[in-house]
C-alpha cells in the first residue's frame, strides 16, 4: 500500500473528509479511546460518520473520578457503541503484589503489560480491525511526529489520525463549535511524563 501517496492525497483534507475516506476503504473500523483530554473530538467526529462504529476503551482501572464521569457523559450523549476491556488482575490485588513501579524499574514493563498492553491486544484480537482511528497528533511525542495522518503497522492495520495536524487551539475550536465537553484531570500510570510514548502505538 502506498502510504506516502495516501498521506499526500489527504494532507489538505479536513478531518471529516479523512474519516470518510477511511470508512470507504475499511471493512472493520474501530476507534480506541482512553477518555483523556480532547478525546470527545475524535469520538464525535468518527461516530458522526459511522454511528455504530465499535468504540474500544481499555480501562486501566487507575483513571481519576473526573475521567470516569467524563466517560459516562460521552458514552451517553454520543450514544457510543462502547466495548470496555479491563486488566485480568484487579487494582486491589496488583497494589499488594506489584504496586505502581517507578518508570525505570524492572517491574514497570510487567505493570504496563498488565494494565495496558494485554487488554489492548485482547481487544484488537476480538475486533480484528482493518482501520483503527486514533487521536494521535503531531507534536505529542517524537514517535508521533513521524507517523503522519495514515500509517500502517506490521499487523497491516491502517492507523488513521484525522486530527493529526491540529493544535490544541484547533481542537478547542472544534469542541466549542460542536458543544463538546473536555476533561483535563487525567492520569496514565504507565507514562508518568506527558511526552512519553505509552507503548500501544509503537
Amino acid at each position: 500500500m502506498d502510504i506516502k501517496g495516501i498521506n499526500a492525497a489527504l494532507q489538505d483534507k479536513s478531518p471529516i473528509e479523512i474519516v470518510e475516506w477511511a470508512i470507504q476503504h475499511g471493512n472493520k473500523p474501530v476507534v480506541t479511546t482512553n477518555f483523556r483530554p480532547y478525546e470527545s473530538a475524535i469520538l464525535h467526529l468518527t461516530t458522526k460518520i459511522s454511528p455504530k462504529l465499535d468504540v474500544v476503551w481499555c480501562d486501566t482501572g487507575y483513571n481519576t473520578s473526573a475521567t470516569y464521569r467524563h466517560a459516562k457523559e460521552l458514552i451517553e450523549t454520543l450514544n457510543l457503541n462502547i466495548h470496555i476491556y479491563v486488566p485480568q488482575q484487579s487494582v486491589g490485588y496488583r497494589n499488594v503484589v506489584l504496586g505502581i513501579p517507578e518508570v525505570d524499574s524492572p517491574e514497570h514493563k510487567t505493570f504496563s503489560d498488565q494494565v495496558k498492553l494485554e487488554p489492548f491486544q485482547r481487544a484488537m484480537k476480538i475486533h480484528s480491525p482493518d482501520v483503527w482511528f486514533t487521536n494521535l497528533r503531531k507534536g505529542q511525542t517524537a514517535f508521533r511526529d513521524g507517523i503522519d495522518i495514515v500509517s500502517q503497522g506490521k499487523d497491516g492495520i491502517l492507523k488513521v489520525s484525522p486530527f493529526y495536524n491540529y493544535s490544541d487551539e484547533d481542537l478547542d475550536e472544534y469542541l466549542a463549535e460542536n458543544n463538546l465537553p473536555n476533561e483535563n484531570n487525567y492520569y496514565d500510570p504507565t507514562k508518568v511524563l506527558e511526552n512519553r510514548e505509552c507503548g500501544i502505538h509503537q
